[in-house]
């Protein structure tokens, strides 16, 4: 155990020197820019490195410790357990506090890393700023751990056993959902830091924008990617029939995203028609500031949820240096004010520009009635000594509306031209994609006769109908210049214009989305049922015969089983078999394993809830159409990735030169 001691305390040691480093290089940064002395400026990128580094060091000595099992770790000692597989004890590393604000600071050191090294030479003029405001970041989340939550800390004995990952985060879904989530929050901190490092230097071009383009796409791909795999996981394991059920921790993943999607559109604006710089601004701000409040929520434990870590002492740490940061980020913009208000107006209320507020408006609405609804139990239960849940019913009433809203002007947003919208305009590209909502709306209105679903699903198709045109527009006039084929002509089209059609592909996902959360949530079928051996229930189209009960019994756990023989409209269809396991040492925690056939029309989901020598009972799910959720999911990364993807030909850089060539290597204090 000699070499297991001397690993582990050589992670401390780098835990301990990191905040050295990462204070040198906000020091050194500023200073440096200050004075004008460019060598001082490489040696904050080099202290910055250093931090890397030291970060690395102390995950590979906390990794080690996991698959060791030293439980003389406090932190290894909550989270794994003689019983448990190397695969969630691999993941256990971000199963608890300690360990995820060590992800959390790792990924951001890595990050901020590359973020440096890639703009090093054409962002020069920002890079003591944008260095200096990373290393604030993330010397916070290193005293959080060096102070208050050391992921290395030791204890005076070593016990012969652990306590275990939580049975719920024993889970596949462990090694996407929680990770994905993380670095989406961190990945926000790099165009924050530009926008931040353009204002505190009065460097108030657009090259901050351009420098962060990928980075800010990448933040909202894994916020995307995080917020479906939870949807996955919460689908499969909780046993509830949902994959959204507006829990607290579902919120504060979802308010950061809408507040990035808001400010992806909003620097569309700012780059093609130098307008909203302002609210540009704000909104990267916001997108920060919205994630550390993420982080906030889920680890001080100030909100009860099937998500969040227990209480802890960091909550007053992560609420003083959001208040901190969000105080000074504004002041700071307050204070430039003056050189980024442009004088252009909107033309007209039919114009593009005039789409993106509006589109921005109305997700900031959504960001606030969320944000309500998240505090509200904490605010109710300070000023009546009660803690008030808010549930799916209020984010149904409030968010609803706006969520139907906001996918019409998804769908309005491409069809209207920069400017003003003419006469000619209005015909040509409204004609097909009104022809579809009104089609839709009829024909679903005399089948389902339901006002919010019908509505719901024409406005869905409508958005669909316009990210279609536009795709056909562009490939019949390509083909008209190239007489290339159709399927070239769409490549070469996508390939030309990266950013635009990735767009419209992240817009037909979430139309799919929409349509299979419309078509589950107001169509699903739900029914508890308690049977006999050989006894038989139907539920909708589908009827149920318990077969019989058996167990599976290994070291690890024990699993009990129900065997139903299932008949779809009358005929012989397939036998399903629901679960229940009991990991070793959570025998009070069994975890669900619904049975589940998908299919593009509905999912049947069956979950055993309890057995006894004369039957079992179970309940049963009607879904219809979750699948085209995961589907748009897929589309929606797609669409994402090609947004992100360099283009081919690049457009000629029309950022300033440096006013001081980037320093040399071998010129540095550290």
């Amino acid at each position: 155990m000699n070499e297991l001691f001397d690993l582990v305390d050589v992670g401390n040691g780098a835990l301990y020197l990191a905040p050295v480093f990462a204070l040198y290089a906000i020091v050194a940064a500023v200073v440096g820019d200050r004075l004008e002395r460019p060598a001082w400026v490489l040696s904050a990128r080099n202290a910055l490195y250093a931090v890397c580094g030291l970060l690395i060091v102390v995950s590979l000595a906390l990794v080690y410790a996991f698959l060791v099992k030293d439980y003389s770790v406090f932190y290894v000692f909550q989270n794994t357990r003689n019983s448990q597989s190397l695969f969630y004890t691999w993941t256990a590393f971000w199963g608890g506090n300690a360990g995820s604000l060590l992800f959390w600071a790792t990924s951001l050191a890595i990050f901020a890393s590359i973020a440096v090294t890639t703009n090093w030479r054409s962002q020069f003029r920002l890079m003591p700023y944008v260095i200096a405001i990373l290393m604030t970041i993330a010397l916070f989340f290193i005293l959080l751990m060096v102070l208050v939550s050391n992921p290395l800390r030791r204890m005076d004995f070593v016990p012969p056993d652990g306590r275990g990952l939580n049975p719920l985060l024993q889970d596949p879904g462990m090694a996407f959902h929680p990770p994905l989530l993380l670095t989406g929050y961190m990945s926000m901190s790099i165009p924050y830091a530009f926008a931040m490092a353009a204002l505190l230097s009065g460097r108030l071009d657009a090259s901050w924008i351009r420098a962060t383009r990928r980075w800010t796409l990448t933040a909202w791909g894994l916020l995307s990617l995080g917020l479906l795999f939870g949807a996955w996981w919460a689908y499969r394991v909780l046993g509830w029939g949902g994959y959204w059920g507006w829990d607290p921790v579902e919120n504060v993943a979802l308010i950061p995203w809408l507040a990035a999607s808001a400010y992806i559109h909003s620097v569309i604006v700012t780059e093609k028609r130098q307008m909203l710089r302002v609210w540009t601004m704000v909104l990267v701000i916001l997108s920060f500031e919205l994630s550390i409040f993420g982080t906030f929520i889920v680890r001080s434990g100030v909100i009860t949820s099937v998500h969040s870590f227990a209480q802890s002492a960091i909550g007053p740490w992560f609420f003083s240096f959001l208040g901190a940061t969000t105080i000074l980020s504004f002041f700071v913009l307050w204070y430039r004010l003056p050189r980024i208000t442009t004088r252009r107006r909107l033309e007209s209320v039919l114009s593009r520009e005039s789409g993106f507020l509006f589109n921005n408006l109305l997700l900031l609405a959504l960001v606030f009635a969320t944000i309500v609804g998240v505090l509200f139990p904490m605010l109710s239960e300070l000023f009546t000594g009660v803690q008030i849940t808010v549930g799916p019913p209020f984010y149904n009433k409030v968010n609803g509306p706006m969520l139907l809203t906001l996918m019409a002007l998804m769908g309005l947003g491409p069809l209207l031209p920069w400017r003003r919208l003419t006469r000619q305009q209005l015909w040509r590209r409204f004609r097909w994609p009104a022809a579809v909502f009104l089609v839709v709306l009829v024909v679903l209105g005399v089948i389902l006769r339901q006002f919010w679903p019908v509505l719901a699903f024409a406005t869905s198709a409508f958005t669909g109908a316009t990210v279609i045109q536009e795709f056909v527009f562009g490939v019949v006039a390509r083909r008209s210049l190239t007489q290339e084929s159709w399927l070239q002509a769409l490549f070469r089209l996508m390939e030309r214009a990266r950013g635009r059609y990735g767009g419209y592909l992240v817009h037909l996902g979430l139309v799919f989305i929409a349509f299979g959360v419309i078509g589950s949530q107001f169509y699903d079928l739900e029914r508890g049922i308690t049977l006999a051996p050989g006894e038989s229930a139907t539920v909708g189209r589908y009827t149920l015969t318990y077969l019989s009960l058996g167990t599976e019994q290994s070291s690890h756990e024990r699993t009990v089983y129900a065997r139903l023989a299932v008949d779809r409209d009358g005929r012989p269809w397939q036998e399903l078999v629901p679960r229940r396991r009991f990991l070793t040492g959570f025998e009070e925690q069994p975890v669900s394993l619904p049975a589940l056939h998908t299919s593009l029309v509905e999912d049947l989901y069956i979950v055993l809830t309890g057995w006894d020598d004369s039957g079992a009972s179970f309940f049963v799910f009607v879904k219809p159409m979750v699948l085209w959720i995961w589907i748009g999911g897929f589309v929606l990364v797609v669409g994402g990735l090609i947004a992100w993807w360099p283009e081919r030909h690049p457009v000629a850089a029309t950022a300033r030169a440096p006013a001081r060539p980037a320093p040399q290597e071998g010129h540095s204090h550290v």
